[in-house]
């Protein structure tokens, strides 16, 4: 094939000598110019050549590719320097991309400076794995930069797909190569990055310099509130806010929990969400994966079990050890004991929050509630909730050999309050489960007998009072 193109090339070549000529396609009297004469061999698809390493060259040049080029005005020899219609010396070549990083150096004849600091980089480190002109522009096929708002993302990953690394002044370093599949697989795989790199775009890559990788992150993650405001106000009333803004830059921002370009739906996968926590939280995250919760999550893959962010909210987190907070408790577990779909499958009662709320301390925790919100009253008596009995991130079962431990838990917790509490002094407590006569036969015997015995007191009295009325109206 490439001897029938350069017998080609020769036949065209003796054509223009003998009957055509000197000519540029920038003169509009001529029939046929340079680019034409070119493109009797290069517009041959499957035109190549073999370099000295084995590897092989194309050559084939698309024309209606280089028609929509921004240098379609130009000859060929204006960027090939040195080649034209009358002279085409040959070249050894060694590899392809030492082919490509001289072909781009061309482009400094007209284009003599880089628009960004970047630029400069990646041609530095073009020999190890960095980019050249032609590397995101093209060669041929060359569009105005202005025009390509639809490709920002791959132009971006021209350089950001290989291995650069960011500089801080405090001499941290940070990777900034960008994985496509990343970007593929995240729910923002329909923006560009522009959308969320402010100010950067193929035509501006402004240099910034920030003093710590924590200072670029938390300046990374003011972006995200342009799209999600709701969210972000929502954190604003978060306890890790609070700490932000007393100095503690420690404390996590959005980045930190949903990542910066692999971010996936966390409500739709419960592991990952409870394991973004392990970040600061480590030793609660280990307490918990041992738990009812967390075993079942971890081992057994069930998305059904409450992480982290169902009892403490994912962007409005509350400190847990106000009392605004541990009102909230017998709802919060109620969300999931009194869902009755949710508890059939696992054979679970789901009277817990009715159950609580009737006995003495929910009642109390009630009463309390309605005094805070009328200012009645300023302070307020512990009163024993959920996270008392069974526990707050270290939930076992009630049933089987952990139930003594549970026991044991719950006997601590009514001496706090009632300090001559004995062992048998929980087993006066029925739990959360209705009376039967397999579960607490006494009690529910007696309920019996009242729910019997009560209102046959109340017809009997009502009786009375209208034979006394009847009586007394016969007598007079």
């Amino acid at each position: 094939m490439l001897k029938r193109a350069c017998h080609l090339f020769g036949y065209l070549m003796v054509l223009n000598f003998l009957f055509i000529p000197t000519f540029s396609s920038a003169d509009p009297t001529n029939p046929i110019g340079e680019i034409q004469i070119c493109l009797g061999c290069h517009g041959i698809k499957g035109f190549e050549i073999s370099l000295m390493y084995g590897e092989t060259l194309p050559l084939y040049v698309d024309e209606r590719q280089f028609k929509d080029s921004v240098h379609r005005s130009f000859d060929c020899s204006g960027c090939h320097t040195g080649f034209s219609a009358q002279n085409h010396p040959s070249r050894k070549l060694n590899t392809k991309r030492e082919y490509t990083i001289s072909g781009a150096m061309l482009c400094r004849n007209c284009h003599s400076t880089f628009r960004s600091e970047l630029h400069t980089r990646m041609t530095k480190m073009a020999r190890k794995g960095g980019k050249v002109c032609v590397d995101c522009h093209g060669a041929h096929a060359v569009t105005s930069v202005s025009k390509v708002a639809s490709k920002a993302s791959e132009y971006c990953l021209g350089c950001h797909s290989n291995e650069l690394t960011m500089s801080f002044a405090n001499g941290d370093a940070m990777s900034v190569r960008i994985e496509s599949e990343m970007l593929r697989l995240s729910v923002h795989n329909k923006l560009y990055c522009s959308d969320c790199h402010f100010g950067f775009s193929p035509e501006e890559h402004p240099v910034r310099t920030f003093r710590s990788r924590r200072d670029f992150t938390l300046t990374s993650s003011e972006s995200c509130r342009r799209c999600h405001f709701d969210k972000y106000t929502k954190t604003l009333e978060s306890i890790h806010y609070s700490m932000l803004s007393q100095g503690n830059l420690k404390a996590p921002v959005c980045v930190d929990c949903h990542g910066s370009h692999a971010i996936s739906q966390s409500h739709k996968d419960r592991t990952t969400s409870a394991t973004r926590c392990k970040t600061c939280h480590k030793d609660i995250y280990n307490t918990y994966s041992a738990s009812i919760h967390g075993t079942a999550l971890f081992q057994e893959h069930n998305q059904d079990v409450p992480v982290c962010a169902n009892c403490h909210r994912a962007h409005d987190i509350e400190d847990p050890r106000t009392f605004d907070y541990r009102e909230q408790i017998p709802q919060m577990c109620g969300n999931c004991h009194a869902n009755r779909e949710l508890m059939d499958r696992y054979n679970l009662t789901t009277d817990v929050l009715k159950s609580y709320l009737q006995d003495f301390h929910g009642v109390t925790l009630t009463f309390y509630g309605r005094q805070k919100e009328t200012g009645a009253a300023s302070t307020f008596k512990p009163i024993a909730a959920c996270i008392d009995c069974h526990g707050i991130h270290d939930i076992t079962t009630t049933t089987g050999p952990a139930s003594s431990v549970v026991k044991t838990k719950l006997l601590r917790r009514c001496q706090k309050c009632h300090p001559d509490a004995t062992a048998d002094f929980p087993d006066s407590w029925i739990s959360h489960y209705k009376p039967s006569l397999k579960r607490a036969p006494l009690v529910f015997t007696i309920n019996l007998i009242y729910k019997i015995f009560i209102p046959f007191m109340m017809v009997g009295l009502i009786l009375q009072i209208l034979l006394h009325i009847w009586r007394y109206t016969v007598n007079r």
